[in-house]
């Protein structure tokens, strides 16, 4: 697996910055891609429904994760 990579990314119109693995940034593009969404309009639906201990690195992981290990 790869080091973090900081990705900057736009939220309710600002700019902020996640630290991800390689492996995990571009499944996070593919399910957006399949979603039909735009990236940060995913980062965005994420962001609001995470804990406010959860950082936003963490929860798009778990975001991943559920999505390859629930299919729906």
């Amino acid at each position: 697996m790869s080091r973090p990579v900081k990705r900057s990314l736009t939220l309710q119109g600002h700019r902020t910055s996640v630290s991800l693995e390689d492996e995990f940034w571009h499944a996070f593009r593919d399910i957006a891609a399949e979603r039909g969404q735009p990236l940060n309009a995913l980062a965005a639906e994420i962001d609001e429904a995470r804990d406010l201990d959860t950082g936003l690195a963490s929860a798009i992981r778990l975001f991943v994760l559920r999505h390859y290990r629930d299919p729906a």
